[in-house]
């Protein structure tokens, strides 16, 4: 990875983050086009100035991610894993570093963060529900369908949790689980990999699994109930 610091910030842990990109490129079964850009910055304004969001991270298609200074002391005090939110971001950059940046906006933003989060073990740390909390919130009633996400009928539905955005990010990530475990981790990575070539969520989901999307989500959700105690 390439790191810029920017003059005055708390940080020097550059081999830290110079490790992460490997576990991210095995999972994923893709290689870095080009080396990831992390700038780091010395207050809250600064990285305002260049955030899309203020949450702690941003990840850009053009495969630059900033860190906020809250973030590295929210590391520092245990509150949350930088490595586990970095190679969370990492994932999103791999993938826009194969669509490009018209792409990266027509790539399923479900999967982006399912992927993110199952690809890290992010489920049941820092502020994400793990897949048991998960699963007994779905069967409360709570569902954030994927195919609303970051849409203007993400608003239109109803999640009754303690921290809404983690728990849809680990409903995600459990779907991705699911994918995994009932067909198997190499049709999530031809899954992955025909989205890249084609921003058609539908007609590949269907060419992989031989099975519509909607349905199995449907299969999913009712998996998730039956296996909340």
């Amino acid at each position: 990875t390439i790191i810029y610091v920017q003059q005055g910030a708390n940080f020097n842990e550059f081999s830290r983050l110079d490790t992460l990109t490997e576990s991210v490129e095995n999972f994923h079964e893709l290689k870095f086009k080009n080396k990831p850009k992390i700038f780091i910055f010395k207050d809250d304004e600064s990285y305002y100035q260049r955030s899309f969001t203020k949450a702690r991270f941003c990840a850009f298609p053009n495969g630059s991610l900033i860190i906020s200074p809250w973030a590295i002391e929210e590391d520092k005090k245990g509150i949350i894993s930088l490595d586990i939110y970095v190679k969370h971001e990492l994932s999103h950059v791999l993938i826009f570093n194969y669509t490009g940046l018209i792409g990266g906006f027509g790539y399923p933003n479900w999967l982006l963060e399912g992927l993110a989060v199952y690809s890290v073990n992010q489920m049941g740390t820092s502020f994400y529900p793990s897949i048991e909390d998960t699963y007994k919130a779905i069967k409360a009633g709570n569902f954030m369908p994927p195919e609303y996400f970051k849409t203007d009928k993400e608003d239109e539905v109803e999640i009754n949790v303690e921290n809404k955005i983690a728990f849809i990010y680990s409903e995600f990530g459990c779907f991705v689980d699911y994918l995994v475990k009932t067909y198997g981790k190499e049709k999530m990575i031809q899954y992955i990999k025909a989205l890249l070539e084609e921003n058609d969520n539908d007609k590949q989901f269907k060419i992989v699994y031989s099975k519509n999307f909607d349905e199995v989500i449907s299969e999913f959700k009712e998996y998730a109930i039956q296996s909340s105690k």
